[in-house]
């Protein structure tokens, strides 16, 4: 709530905030007012007063902390290109699910730098030898998960599979692992779109899954493994089903 007389961004300003977070109350409420802002000119003050700084900050943390640095372009230059791509997904956030901005401005900048860095190395080794390398790794099974029986749709596959999934979790006795999980799973594939940048439709990154997975969760990579037996069941069927086997 406002005081009378007071702007929205004024009210931003006032808002005292709970903690020493650089990014928060005050960073998520500000960020649902950018996308509710009716002019440009409102949106670039929103900008620039609250969000630019906060979220140079998370960028050059997550660069820092995941060691998500690339070939051939300094920090300054790998910063500002993953600052550039942010905001062109600002827009694409939802404030009626309920996450929280912080979360999925997080998981866009990490799956973007993977994705940048997994394209590098792609073109690098294209570079030095494509029949003699680039071609074997690309058809190792241990580099990349592929959706099997390219025949059907990747989306009609991930839409049936979300269905299917929101089902299973209220139908089924499962372990707390394995509810985490569940949901990190019917989230991820959700926003898929967004969170698998870099990657071609037919085929999903390991390491960019594993990354959203272990963040979502906080679980470790055993556990996740472990965890994931039966719904890697319950995405076979569907693939059997779909393809009318």
């Amino acid at each position: 709530m406002f005081f009378s007389g007071e702007t929205e961004e004024e009210g931003v300003t006032k808002k005292k905030k709970k903690s020493n977070n650089y990014f928060d109350t005050r960073e998520e409420e500000a960020v649902r007012l950018f996308l509710s802002a009716r002019t440009t000119e409102e949106k670039h003050k929103i900008y620039d007063e609250f969000l630019k700084a906060p979220l140079d900050k998370m960028i050059e943390s997550i660069i820092r902390r995941y060691k998500l640095y690339r070939k051939d372009m300094d920090f300054r230059e790998i910063h500002h290109d993953t600052h550039s791509f942010l905001i062109t997904k600002v827009d694409k956030f939802k404030p009626s699910k309920n996450k929280k901005a912080y979360s999925y401005f997080g998981t866009i900048c990490k799956n973007y730098l993977m994705g940048q860095i997994i394209k590098d190395q792609k073109d690098q080794r294209r570079k030095i030898s494509y029949e003699d390398i680039t071609s074997k790794l690309e058809n190792r099974p241990d580099m990349v998960y592929y959706l099997e029986h390219e025949k059907i749709d990747a989306t009609d596959v991930i839409g049936e599979f979300v269905k299917k999934l929101n089902l299973f979790m209220d139908e089924n006795d499962l372990n707390n692992n394995e509810i985490k999980l569940g949901y990190a799973l019917i989230e991820l594939f959700e926003n898929y779109e967004e969170i698998f940048i870099g990657t071609d439709n037919n085929k999903f990154n390991k390491n960019i899954v594993l990354l959203s997975l272990r963040e979502m969760t906080n679980m470790p990579t055993k556990e996740i493994r472990s965890s994931m037996k039966k719904f890697k069941g319950l995405y076979y069927e569907i693939v059997m089903k779909l393809n009318n086997l």
